[in-house]
């Protein structure tokens, strides 16, 4: 989630219907921490690399993410997100109401692991080891081939990536982990989200 991304879509024209209907529902709702266009435009060409497989998500906040994810994703692949607040949970679930592959749970992001391994996953709302939790173990979550998305980092400058400072450990478990394949990608001029694909 990111700060101030509802109001990124405020001159977006031509968006997915699904993500429009999601955009709106979190206007309404006051909730500014939704996924950038961009990032979007990111999870909706990797969600349509997934074939009969699962999507999971942490943080479907109002369903902003999600609904890029779903309006990328093939007919045969199932798509479940956590969201910890149940009001915004409420929301999303309105959101996907006519949308049989999509199931939104509400709880801790770890309440995702019931619907793992996954083909693509997308830590928006836990597991990525940002603060003061541990970061997720990829091989308990991801099926051999599936990808992992982490957005919301700054473009690195340096080597290694700092945050605040210091070497950026959370971004740095998920480049150096020896059982991934993992590439910075600059979404915007100012953002950018880590892809790694699990090699097992």
């Amino acid at each position: 989630m990111t700060d101030s991304g509802t109001a990124a879509y405020d001159h977006c024209a031509d968006l997915p219907p699904l993500v429009a209907t999601a955009v709106r529902a979190a206007r309404q709702a006051g909730f500014t921490h939704s996924c950038r266009p961009e990032q979007g435009q990111l999870l909706r060409t990797l969600a349509g690399g997934v074939g009969a497989g699962v999507i999971g998500e942490t943080g479907t906040g109002c369903g902003v993410g999600l609904a890029w994810l779903v309006s990328g994703a093939r007919p045969d692949v199932r798509i479940v997100s956590v969201e910890r607040d149940p009001k915004r949970a409420g929301i999303a679930a309105a959101v996907f109401a006519d949308e049989p592959r999509v199931e939104v749970l509400t709880g801790d992001w770890r309440e995702l692991a019931g619907s793992a391994p996954f083909d693509l996953l997308v830590l928006d709302g836990g597991g990525q080891g940002k603060g003061a939790e541990p970061p997720l173990e990829p091989a308990d979550w991801l099926r051999l081939g599936g990808v992992v998305v982490l957005d919301d980092f700054a473009p690195m400058t340096t080597w290694p990536p700092v945050h605040e400072g210091r070497p950026d450990d959370a971004r740095l478990y998920w480049l150096d982990h020896p059982r991934l394949r993992a590439a910075e990608v600059k979404v915007t001029p100012s953002a950018a989200s880590v892809v790694a694909t699990f090699v097992g």
